[in-house]
């Protein structure tokens, strides 16, 4: 039997190298980066409204088909009606592949993806298919409802997805029951059904926090759209510059990352001591604290982004969301660090049990007698090189996409000045990243 846990594996045993060292190069590196930055990088160099290279129109032709979208669509429909019948029908053993598809493919799985084939998410929704069926077998338009999509409600429905599923994942102390996952998808698909018939096509942009987060992560793909619609390949730092502004947007970054480094520390002997003497439930105390550290970021950005010390043409308060942007890059990097060994091993648990999902021996998809490969847990060298790499990579990254938007916001008397709170913060995000990482 396969046992499939539901978070991620790692901490200072996956690591043998000093956390000191890693932590002091991260930064070094991080402050030496970010002055060769002020010296060479002294115009903005990002516009994803007009760069790129177009790809062969065949290809562009090919990606945009209706073919292709509605096997993507047929895709998606199917896998969600198969582990519909696993939720359903199947026992309630964590070895059920509702577990591992729930809290590994789709929520660890959505980086990796996103990253490779940009918004991924978005093309095999099964509740944009369920929705556009609906749609159509009644007559009715999937792209508008009964009223528009306030512009004031931006991101913030999605953010309380994202942190309704990590607290699913982190906090809930039955989150390894079936009945719980079923009450958890049965709340998620009746509010996107609902919210698409009340907003239309745009409440899935806004709103489902699984195409939220793709759609962001997606980001970074190599290939993407230009303001005209046509399909290009570029630098994922100007395809990152495209990320659309809207309320709630820091809302939904502070949770993506405040919960993986809250997964991080949860763990800590201090932590679950400090949760064993508190009169309130664990479930409680575990929910300020996955609260306190969506907060933390939120309010670390903010402050950091808002903290130019110089006059601006608009509202200072508009700040955090027009670089909110650069931490992207790191929730990919701390994503990678945190969750590699997890994606990369139960992933592959995860897969073999699809073939079986009532459990009861079937080989339905001929995965069954695969073996997981445990490579990665055998060479704890080459993972520590790639958790630390991914974090610094990550914050570099962040760093640049900060650089080159503050170019374009900031007068350009101050936009040294101006950048050394968000230089401070990323400072910040790397030590304690690394430190959580290493102390888990």
């Amino acid at each position: 039997m396969i046992v499939v846990p539901m978070h991620g594996l790692g901490g200072a045993r996956d690591l043998p190298i000093p956390a000191s060292l890693a932590i002091s190069a991260a930064v070094a590196a991080l402050v030496i980066s970010f002055t060769v930055l002020i010296v060479a990088w002294r115009t903005p160099r990002y516009d994803a409204r007009t760069q790129g290279r177009p790809l062969p129109d065949g290809f562009a032709g090919f990606v945009d088909g209706a073919p292709l979208r509605w096997t993507l669509r047929l895709l998606g429909l199917a896998a969600f009606g198969y582990l519909a019948w696993a939720l359903i029908a199947g026992p309630d053993v964590v070895t059920n592949p509702v577990f591992g598809s729930f809290y590994v493919l789709l929520w660890v799985g959505i980086v990796p993806f996103s990253l490779l084939l940009g918004p991924v998410f978005r093309a095999i929704s099964p509740m944009r298919t369920i929705n556009l069926l609906l749609a159509r077998g009644t007559g009715g338009n999937p792209g508008s409802g009964i009223t528009t999509y306030p512009p004031w409600l931006g991101y913030w429905p999605a953010s309380l997805g994202l942190f309704a599923f990590v607290w699913q994942e982190l906090v809930n102390e039955t989150s390894t029951f079936l009945g719980s996952v079923r009450l958890w998808l049965a709340l998620y698909v009746g509010a996107m059904l609902v919210g698409s018939a009340i907003f239309g096509d745009t409440w899935f942009k806004r709103a489902d926090p699984f195409e939220v987060y793709s759609t962001l992560i997606g980001r970074l793909c190599p290939i993407g759209r230009r303001g005209d619609g046509r399909l290009v390949i570029r630098s994922p730092l100007a395809n990152l510059d495209g990320v659309e502004v809207a309320p709630g947007l820091v809302a939904v970054m502070a949770v993506l990352f405040g919960s993986t480094a809250f997964d991080s520390y949860k763990d800590k002997i201090s932590w679950v001591d400090f949760v064993g003497r508190q009169s309130l439930p664990p479930e409680v105390v575990n929910t300020l604290g996955l609260l306190g550290f969506c907060l933390g970021v939120a309010i670390t950005f903010s402050l950091a982004a808002m903290a130019t010390g110089v006059h601006i043409d608009y509202p200072r308060r508009s700040l955090p969301g027009l670089l909110v942007h650069s931490l992207v890059p790191i929730v990919v990097g701390y994503m990678t660090a945190h969750y590699l060994s997890y994606f990369v091993e139960q992933g592959q648990a995860t897969v073999i049990q699809l073939s079986d999902p009532m459990v009861n021996g079937a080989n339905l998809l001929g995965t069954a007698n695969w073996s997981v490969n445990y490579w990665l847990s055998g060479h704890p060298s080459f993972l520590a090189d790639a958790k630390v790499l991914a974090i610094v990579l990550g914050h570099i990254a962040a760093v640049i996409a900060a650089h080159d938007r503050c170019l374009r916001l900031l007068p350009k008397q101050h936009q040294v000045t101006g950048q050394l709170g968000m230089l401070l913060v990323m400072v910040f995000y790397t030590a304690t990243g690394l430190y959580l990482l290493f102390g888990a």
